[in-house]
């Protein structure tokens, strides 16, 4: 977390994979970054770990630079105005529910006793 003109801001990174077919009829993969900022966040920060499905909503926008070399560049930027965790990131060393998605029952619903 970070303090910007006494505003705390939490940066974070979510990335977008997704899937589909050239027009060769080949499997391609895609992922598209966006680096995130959440202006007085709350206490999702400690939750926000690599490999943790969120949902983020808020204002895109395009941020031009110059990379290392020297070229002009562009990153895809977020201005988040709501995050939900959809699943906790799994850890092998994790011993807890892992990548359950959050609310998930911890039994079948068939199993419950009512």
């Amino acid at each position: 977390m970070n303090t910007v003109n006494d505003k705390k801001v939490l940066n974070f990174s979510v990335a977008h994979n997704e899937r589909f077919k050239n027009a060769a009829g080949e499997v391609q993969e895609r992922t598209i970054w966006a680096n995130c900022a959440l202006w007085a966040p709350n206490a999702i920060g400690p939750y926000l770990v690599q490999g943790t499905y969120v949902y983020v909503e808020g204002t895109p926008y395009i941020e031009m630079y110059t990379d290392k070399k020297g070229q002009q560049a562009v990153s895809l930027k977020l201005r988040v105005t709501n995050v939900q965790l959809l699943a906790s990131a799994q850890r092998p060393d994790d011993k807890s529910d892992g990548g359950k998605a959050m609310g998930e029952p911890e039994q079948p619903m068939d199993d419950l006793p009512f």
